[in-house]
């Protein structure tokens, strides 16, 4: 199990990048900020928490980021980042590539990084977000459906391949909300059955 660091391992941390870039010390920020939606619920994080596990004071923050929301979004793009990245492997790498797999994959991501899902969801609840966010996560969204239609695509799926990347992360997200906290279920049991849903559905693209 990989040790927390300390504040004052991260203020160290923090220091040593004084002479790097500006995007190296924004990536530690947002390093510790997904640390922190790790360890507590998402509406209850505040810069404060982040700055202390950054080693930063949270005046420090706003340097890097000019409000709460936009360094939280650019927490969670670095997480859809990840998704639209082992997709797109999947589609180039793996002649065998299935949409069942797909699923087992989008599944096991967003269940292991649990954070994530949580930080997507508040968006996609959340109105208060400013034009220019909103925009930042559309464009993210938008990658991520252009990877399911390649995939879509690659497997000759007949139908609208935008319609059916739709319907997929749709669909994903879906068997996410309903069972990720199925009562009386331990962790591994929860991600089990939302893989057998998440397959059935899957078969559902190639009819």
């Amino acid at each position: 199990m990989t040790k927390k660091k300390s504040s004052a391992e991260g203020e160290k941390s923090f220091a040593s990048l004084k002479t790097k870039g500006r995007k190296d010390r924004q990536e530690h920020i947002i390093n510790a900020a997904e640390r922190v939606f790790a360890s507590k619920p998402f509406d209850q994080v505040s810069i404060r928490d982040i700055a202390r596990e950054a080693g930063i004071s949270h005046a420090s923050i706003y340097r890097y980021f000019p409000d709460q929301q936009t360094l939280f979004v650019e927490a969670f793009i670095r997480g859809g980042e990840k998704i639209i990245r082992f997709i797109g492997e999947m589609i180039e790498d793996d002649d065998s590539v299935t949409i069942e797999k797909v699923t087992d994959k989008f599944i096991n991501f967003l269940v292991e990084d649990d954070q994530y899902f949580r930080m997507m969801t508040h968006f996609m609840l959340d109105g208060s977000l400013g034009a220019d966010l909103i925009e930042r996560l559309n464009a993210t969204e938008r990658l991520l459906l252009d990877q399911l239609d390649r995939l879509f695509v690659k497997l000759d799926v007949r139908g609208d391949k935008r319609m059916l990347s739709h319907a997929f992360f749709a669909a994903m997200n879906g068997v996410l909300i309903t069972f990720r906290n199925y009562p009386g279920r331990s962790k591994e049991d929860v991600a089990l059955h939302m893989k057998k849903v998440g397959r059935i559905i899957a078969r559902k693209f190639k009819a």
